[in-house]
């Protein structure tokens, strides 16, 4: 009979702990990242979804890709903005490189401009063309 008990404190313990921890997940926060790199493909046709590859490295171990917002400023010109996913807490301190392909739709033909936006103002420009 005490067997039983203890065992039944014993989980209710381990249930309670392991809820308590769940909730105490560390924040995340969005953070704007640079890029090094963007390899940009050809041979894109305006019937075509243009794709560009795009490339850095994270800080350190916390950084996770999220998203890339693409906005199309006008027909021929395109900011891309890198963002990652921030968590709070312990995180490997090392250089973590990271490599995503980022959809731009499908443009218009002709010579297009990609800015790839950093988030202290700067840019990285490279140019593609849709035939």
């Amino acid at each position: 009979m005490k067997k039983s008990v203890l065992l039944t404190l014993l989980a209710a313990v381990t249930c309670l702990g392991t809820t308590s921890f769940a909730s105490e997940l560390p924040p995340v926060k969005n953070v704007v990242i640079n890029i090094n790199e963007a390899y940009v493909p050809g041979g894109f046709d305006s019937q075509t979804d243009a794709y560009v590859i795009v490339s850095g490295l994270f800080p350190n171990g916390c950084y996770r890709w999220k998203e890339a917002i693409v906005k199309h400023a006008t027909t021929t010109e395109h900011h891309i903005t890198s963002v990652a996913a921030v968590s709070q807490g312990m995180c490997l301190q090392v250089l973590v490189p990271f490599s995503k392909d980022v959809k731009l739709g499908k443009l218009a033909t002709g010579k297009h401009t990609l800015k790839f936006l950093s988030g202290d103002g700067t840019y990285l420009e490279k140019n593609m063309v849709v035939e």
